[in-house]
């Protein structure tokens, strides 16, 4: 099944059901009005939305009305938590080569992740606001997941059970704060500003055979101010896939329903596939010609990010977002 939540001005917002193609959508409020509460209760709430979903697509829902993205809020708006790993050794490898800096063999063998900022989710419409272009704003193009409970010392395949939801994510970065930041020796804060997710969440078995061993087997469209500029394949080349970052995770503590898990900025080898994230196609032009090119984004710039099914239908619906500047009547 397909979820969503719908703005309705308050924080959490309102839980919507959305059909297979995304044309109509049917609120939730008989069963669950939030996102949260289903995760806190799968068993028992997800069949009845399982039901009202499939009510729905058989367009025999009485009180069914068009499915707008814009009026999307992410679809846990805010989340107990967002860990985001980088989950595709190749960014990795392009980013350290265009420095000339070795990749550690540890690299290969334990998941690179960050602990970002969940209380504070941005829509797949909402624009993205950043205070000065200095910043260096970049997109990425990532997968994200939704985890049930999941305990400490799970083991990658225990963990891939506990998966409930797949959307779509573009992790915003602010590219020239973070060197600075990482000289300090704790990681990103500051350079990592809100993010953003797809219209909808879907279930795993709604993907059918794109959803292979905790990888999602689809490719990752970028578009960059009308321009496409990435089609990375999402699946054969995760270096880690989802069971393994929760179970990175799930070493030292337990995951609890609610918590959002983030692939890092789809890559593949292939140059001929694009890019994801400015920086590396930056990396890319330093790599063959000595330095980057291909500024970061200014405002008014636009990011679309969308994934397709064999139909050739949106599966998450797309992330459609603006750059804009911070000011003063923002809180």
């Amino acid at each position: 099944m397909k979820l969503a939540t719908y703005k309705d001005g308050s924080r959490d917002g309102q839980l919507v059901v959305v059909s297979r193609d995304l044309t109509t959508a049917h609120y939730a409020t008989g069963i669950a009005s939030k996102l949260q509460q289903v995760l806190d209760d799968w068993n028992f709430m997800s069949p009845q939305l399982q039901d009202l979903y499939e009510t729905l697509n058989s367009t025999k829902a009485r009180h069914a009305f068009p499915f707008e993205p814009a009026q999307c809020m992410a679809p846990l708006p805010r989340a107990y938590q967002w860990a985001d790993g980088s989950a595709f050794i190749n960014h990795v490898e392009l980013v350290r080569a265009a420095r000339k800096s070795e990749v550690p063999d540890t690299f290969y063998t334990d998941p690179l992740m960050y602990q970002g900022g969940s209380d504070d989710f941005i829509g797949p419409r909402d624009d993205v606001v950043v205070a000065s272009v200095a910043f260096g704003i970049d997109f990425e193009a990532e997968i994200a997941v939704i985890t049930a409970d999941v305990g400490m010392g799970s083991t990658p395949e225990q963990a891939i059970d506990g998966i409930r939801l797949v959307m779509l994510a573009n992790d915003v970065s602010l590219r020239n704060l973070i060197p600075a930041e990482l000289a300090k020796g704790f990681g990103f804060f500051q350079s990592k500003p809100a993010t953003a997710f797809s219209p909808v969440a879907v279930t795993t078995d709604e993907l059918g055979d794109a959803w292979q061993g905790g990888r999602l087997h689809m490719t990752l469209q970028s578009t960059w101010n009308g321009r496409k500029v990435g089609m990375c394949e999402a699946g054969p080349e995760m270096t880690f896939h989802f069971g393994q970052l929760i179970a990175h995770i799930c070493k030292t503590r337990n995951v609890r329903a609610g918590s959002v898990i983030g692939s890092g900025t789809v890559s593949n080898k292939d140059w001929t596939h694009g890019y994801s994230c400015i920086a590396e196609k930056r990396a890319i032009e330093t790599i063959e010609g000595g330095k980057p090119v291909t500024e970061f984004m200014q405002f008014g710039d636009t990011i679309r990010i969308e994934a397709k099914g064999k139909d050739g239908q949106s599966v998450f619906g797309a992330i459609d977002q603006k750059i804009a500047p911070l000011t003063a009547a923002q809180p």
